[in-house]
């Protein structure tokens, strides 16, 4: 099969086509035949030599894809040969065929392309886990989610949306805010020329945001704590701008805050299936009832990885990027 492998750690071009085999499904495993697959910016730190694998994963970049289940491992019924799913993987994605746990697969929503079915599982995973799951924002509520016009940043809207929350959010530019009014933030902060924790506060009455959803990291937790809400929850799932810092612990003890942080790719399978089974109960009929569809920017050939990436260092997108297979 065609796969994407990185050559020496790097920039963009270091992504390069080669000729793997096509893996064995192991026990509890289904092989997938892929249509599309997702880009996202840990594959863009696997590329740069600072997010390695996980000890017995491929190589080859890519954490999901859609497509045809072509062959099952012992023990699987479900998903059934031929059936059109979308799988969260711990790698191995950028290729034309990928093994995933099957308990990590959903099907493919009915509404949906192949593409837009690629562009669910990270992200959805992502969010529906640490804003509901674990920071357990309800109706009502307010999310202030940093860095809307992203993958991650789009799904938060859509999904705190379609469960009753107001949603605040932070972008880059004019057109990016105009972007996430548009997919139903209430409000947009252009987080370059405005003050987001004085415009989260004025947008709530003085309040603060309930949840907060934060990949940046060091740079905003000390703003995100001024931001929050008394009894808020600060949600952090990336470190765009730094992993240390110093704060004050007096405000969170004042506030009663919950800081907590989690990354998606080292935890179990089980853990893993467990979010599925939580998103094909509560959010997979939302792509009915409430006609949700994942914004997909761009769209490259498999080969072309490396033009996906570039695009995705330029922060010039809104939404995801899919490489088709």
């Amino acid at each position: 099969m065609t796969a994407i492998e990185i050559g020496t750690p790097g920039p963009p071009e270091s992504l390069r086509p080669a000729s793997r085999p096509v893996p064995e499904p192991a026990p509890g495993e289904v092989l997938i035949r892929v249509a599309a697959a997702g880009v996202n910016r840990p594959d863009v730190l696997q590329r740069r030599g600072a997010y390695p694998p996980p000890k017995g994963v491929t190589d080859i970049p890519g954490l999901e894809v859609a497509g045809e289940v072509v062959r099952a491992g012992s023990g699987v019924t479900d998903p059934a040969v031929g059936a059109r799913v979308c799988a969260l993987v711990a790698g191995g994605g950028y290729a034309e065929y990928v093994s995933a746990p099957a308990v990590q697969c959903l099907p493919v929503p009915g509404a949906l392309s192949m593409e837009e079915a690629a562009a669910l599982p990270e992200t959805f995973f992502t969010v529906y886990y640490n804003v509901f799951m674990r920071a357990r924002l309800r109706s009502g509520e307010t999310l202030l989610v940093h860095g809307g016009s992203s993958g991650i940043g789009t799904t938060a809207i859509m999904l705190a949306k379609a469960f009753g929350a107001r949603v605040i959010t932070t972008a880059g530019s004019a057109q990016k805010c105009a972007a996430c009014r548009a997919l139903g933030a209430d409000v947009a902060i252009d987080y370059k020329t405005e003050d987001f924790v004085a415009r989260t506060q004025e947008a709530t009455g003085g309040q603060g945001a309930d949840v907060i959803l934060d990949m940046v990291g060091a740079e905003y937790l000390a703003r995100n704590i001024a931001a929050a809400a008394v009894n808020g929850r600060i949600a952090i799932i990336g470190t765009q701008g730094g992993a240390k810092c110093e704060i004050d612990l007096r405000s969170v003890m004042m506030k009663r805050l919950w800081v907590g942080g989690s990354t998606l790719r080292p935890q179990t399978i089980e853990s893993k299936g467990e979010i599925a089974a939580s998103l094909r109960r509560e959010v997979w009929p939302l792509f009915e009832s409430k006609s949700l569809r994942p914004v997909i920017h761009a769209r490259f050939p498999l080969r072309e990885a490396a033009r996906a990436h570039a695009l995705m260092e330029s922060s010039a997108h809104i939404g995801k990027i899919v490489l088709l297979a």
